[in-house]
């Protein structure tokens, strides 16, 4: 095989098989394909797509391109959950204990936040002593003993990955829904689960900024797991406003702590309430949808969850006190209140800015590399529909001493917006994909 008559074929949208899929990922992998050549393939993959077969063949080729995780020897149904990212998105942090506290074993790999998505290896590393980096066997161990585990990717989990996507960011071919697919998916393959859940966020703040796009990628992704016998289900839910109230690392931890306390705000305890039942459901389908609902809910009221995270955060090294004094988290050295300029109701909540605010208190990275301030970032007291009166106090940011929070506040000024009248807000869930097909949710 010759990498040139493999772009010329996929330049002219023929078809790979699945001997030439994996020819591609193992030689860019090794090195012995060239970027200039890898770069050609991708562009002509992102013009003229890949069939379902090419995009699963390529998916467990890139799975198969480092450490795949063995967790058959632990007892019941393995599952994992992955979303594509947003602003003030806690829900791993609440959903995960609240399905490991009703015996549901998760295995869960993750990543760090760029640019306004926040990730969640960040977010656990405001936890005073908290380890995020595993062994394999330490992982495996942690999953079977304590019900889950969340750690830190390593590079030898779909190696290839990492090396497409750097080269797909500086080629302009990110925006492919195979490509983007299989990104996803490879990991999750690789990482061992049985089933998977998967939140497919659109909106402002979310990669696939509308409905349409972000069913599209669902039924890409449930395509690739159905294909490789892992069933997959994938909410689509709205990142138009920022799914929490607190944006910023440690905030989010406090926040999720809050939620696992039976307080907090109501969207986002429904919303997780939602996640988990799913997620509870993919390993006991015998169950009915609200038999799980009702479940997970008595898990929480009743602090299960609460005190399978403080299992969870001990297993990893942490300061389990943190789930009774969150001031363990530590505190940014200045704050800065935003006051409503006017009186009325909230219209309108602009994700991707108030991320971007809380990237210039260094609460975000701009580049993979960046420092952050893991106690920097925005506390919101008010939500969309919510009335205001002038004066009112609209967010809280955080910052250390030598952030001028200025252009900060005016951009969250700007991303508020009001209306004379209230407003009905779009539901935060759209619906769900899965084998079948799309559903909406009333």
């Amino acid at each position: 095989m010759r990498m040139v008559d493999l772009i010329e074929r996929k330049k002219q949208a023929g078809i790979h098989s699945e001997a030439e899929i994996r020819f591609i990922v193992h030689g860019y992998t090794l090195g012995e394909i060239p970027d200039y050549q890898m770069a050609a393939w991708l562009m002509a993959v992102r013009l003229n797509f890949l069939c379902r077969e090419e995009t699963v063949a390529l998916t467990l080729a890139m799975a198969a391109s480092g450490q795949e995780l063995d967790l058959s020897g632990i007892e019941g149904v393995k599952v994992d959950k992955h979303s594509t990212g947003g602003v003030a998105d806690t829900t791993t942090l609440i959903v995960v204990p609240l399905v490991a506290a009703a015996g549901v074993k998760v295995a869960k790999m993750s990543g760090r936040g760029l640019g306004f998505t926040g990730g969640t290896i960040d977010k656990l590393e405001s936890i005073p002593g908290f380890r995020t980096s595993l062994s394999m066997e330490q992982f495996v161990v942690q999953v079977e003993q304590v019900g889950m585990a969340i750690m830190s990717q390593t590079a030898d989990i779909a190696p290839a990955d990492g090396k497409m996507y750097a080269l797909r960011d500086v080629t302009a071919t990110v925006d492919s829904l195979p490509l983007i697919a299989s990104s996803v998916m490879s990991k999750k393959i690789a990482a061992g689960a049985d089933k998977i859940l998967l939140d497919v966020k659109f909106g402002s703040g979310a990669f696939m900024k509308t409905l349409p796009e972000a069913i599209d990628l669902a039924r890409e992704m449930v395509d690739i797991g159905t294909g490789v016998d892992r069933e997959t289900l994938a909410i689509i839910s709205s990142m138009e406003e920022p799914l929490g109230t607190g944006i910023g690392n440690s905030l989010e931890v406090a926040e999720a702590i809050e939620i696992l306390s039976g307080n907090g705000d109501s969207r986002l305890r429904a919303f997780c309430v939602e996640m988990a039942a799913r997620m509870m459901l993919l390993a006991k389908p015998e169950q009915k949808l609200s038999e799980a609902l009702e479940e997970i809910l008595q898990l929480l009221d009743s602090g299960a969850g609460l005190a399978k995270f403080r299992q969870f955060v001990i297993a990893q090294g942490g300061d389990g006190r943190v789930t009774e004094d969150s001031s363990l988290l530590g505190t940014a050295a200045r704050s800065a209140a935003l006051f409503a300029a006017e009186s009325g109701y909230i219209h309108s909540m602009d994700s991707a800015e108030l991320g971007r605010a809380a990237i210039l208190l260094g609460a975000g990275r701009a580049k993979k590399d960046d420092a952050i301030d893991l106690t920097a970032g925005i506390k919101l007291h008010k939500r969309c529909g919510d009335v205001v009166v002038g004066g009112d106090v609209l967010a809280t940011l955080y910052f250390s001493e030598r952030i001028d929070p200025s252009s900060a506040l005016a951009i969250i000024a700007d991303a508020i917006r009001f209306s004379a009248a209230p407003q009905v807000c779009l539901p935060l869930i759209a619906g769900i994909v899965d084998a079948s097909g799309w559903q909406e949710l009333g």
